[in-house]
């Protein structure tokens, strides 16, 4: 994934959080985020359902992914009072099922939004 690509993400989330501060609900963040990420020349789509396969069929219940960027990168925005790894987990089921290469957890209930934004990569993702 290119540096400067990821740093213009960066920017976008940080210019949301500095605009809007911590403390309010997560879909606030994501309508916000998506248009600044959209002002930025990102294509955005916003809550997409992913399907889960067990024995090659297609389940009732499929995961949900705040956006994704480019069809390569995952957001999942939230404002939670603290990071999980299930999230994380969530996360790389999530770029496995999408088959995208990275993947950004991002807590907006934090002061310094750095502290809040966890990556995740697709090391199951074939090689180029």
């Amino acid at each position: 994934m290119d540096r400067a690509y990821t740093d213009r993400i960066m920017k976008c989330l940080q210019e949301v959080h500095n605009e809007l501060g911590p403390g309010l609900i997560a879909s606030i963040y994501e309508e916000a985020v998506a248009r600044e990420l959209t002002e930025n020349g990102f294509s955005v789509v916003r809550q997409v359902e992913v399907p889960v396969y067990y024995k090659r069929e297609a389940l009732g219940t499929p995961l949900t992914v705040s956006l994704i960027l480019d069809g390569k990168v995952i957001l999942d925005i939230q404002s939670v009072p603290m990071h999980s790894k299930l999230s994380e987990r969530y996360m790389f089921t999530c770029l496995v099922c999408t088959n995208c290469e990275l993947g950004f957890i991002v807590n907006f209930n934090v002061d310094n939004l750095r502290d809040g934004t966890y990556p995740v990569y697709n090391f199951r993702r074939p090689k180029k």
